[in-house]
């Protein structure tokens, strides 16, 4: 784990938030004793896995970012 103080971490935010991604979690100091007063690191809670039924493994889908369905756009109204 990597630690920085506040005036690196906003200095460098645009390189943190990089190395966030890829998995580093950093944590953040403040003041002569340089506490510790938070941490970043990557969401690692996954979203299940739709299951597909009679057709797992044999096809796959995706959505686009950009679906969204309304309530009345699915019932028809």
């Amino acid at each position: 784990m990597k630690t920085m103080t506040v005036g690196e971490f906003k200095t460098h935010f645009s390189e943190v938030i990089e190395q966030v991604s890829a998995g580093e979690k950093i944590a953040v100091t403040y003041g002569k004793k340089k506490k510790i007063i938070g941490y970043f690191s990557p969401d690692t809670q996954q979203k299940p896995k739709r299951n597909l039924g009679i057709l797992e493994g044999k096809a796959t889908f995706t959505f686009a970012p950009e679906f969204d369905v309304t309530a009345e756009d699915f019932l028809g109204l």
